[in-house]
């Protein structure tokens, strides 16, 4: 039987450098200024959006189907099964190729505008973070020179320049804080999304294929 006090040993420091983690990164925040406020809100905005594209992504497992079968699914319909299946109900039933281009070229702006969409929401957020810390910086450099200009010297004085000091270097880290596992989070996405781009390409060229062979002659019209 475990041991409750042996656990609570154990567990107790972890506990307590958890809070010390918290509490001085509490003070962090709030020698930042104001300026950690509108950073916070475009990390809030990139990793939402991201993690829903993620989530998104995953939802499709158009890569856990075999090609196999997903081409034996265009012959057959009644097996259709998963996202793939709904793919191939959505361009299918066209007599021509004409149609089934006209359905697939609907299917690219159903499914992969919206990737598309949120990206660029993701790109721009990513972008901003720098800004927004370099703001900061600006904003912190123009307090400690009011210090400088208006201070008669003395330790109220000196704490009014290192408040400035810090409001420049905390948000500037923090901004790039957010932008370098925003980029790579984002690179990573539209690496995903340029491989459902091509498997949708793919299937399109399938599709294209198996038309042609059922109806030869209707297809060279």
């Amino acid at each position: 039987m475990l041991d409750l006090a042996q656990l609570r040993a154990e567990v107790q420091p972890i506990l307590e450098k958890g809070v010390d983690v918290w509490n001085e990164a509490k003070e962090i925040w709030i020698a930042g200024g104001w300026g950690m406020i509108a950073i916070a809100a475009d990390a809030l905005v990139l990793f939402a959006i991201g993690v829903h594209v993620w989530l998104r992504f995953r939802e499709k497992r158009f890569l856990s189907v075999p090609e196999k079968k997903w081409r034996r699914w265009i012959e057959h319909p009644g097996e259709r099964r998963g996202p793939v299946g709904k793919l191939l109900d959505f361009v299918g039933g066209n007599p021509t190729l004409e149609s089934t281009s006209a359905s697939f070229q609907g299917l690219r702006s159903i499914e992969v505008a919206p990737f598309e969409r949120d990206l660029r929401v993701m790109k721009i957020c990513v972008g901003l973070a720098p800004l927004l810390g370099l703001f900061g910086t600006v904003t912190g450099m123009l307090e400690t020179f009011a210090a400088l200009a208006s201070g008669s010297g003395g330790e109220q004085t000196m704490g009014m320049i290192a408040s400035g000091i810090s409001v420049a270097l905390i948000t500037t880290e923090t901004g790039l804080v957010i932008a370098l596992p925003g980029l790579f989070f984002h690179y990573q996405l539209m690496r995903k999304q340029e491989r459902y781009k091509a498997f949708l390409a793919h299937l399109e060229s399938v599709c294209m294929q198996s038309l042609y062979r059922r109806s030869p002659a209707q297809a060279a019209v």
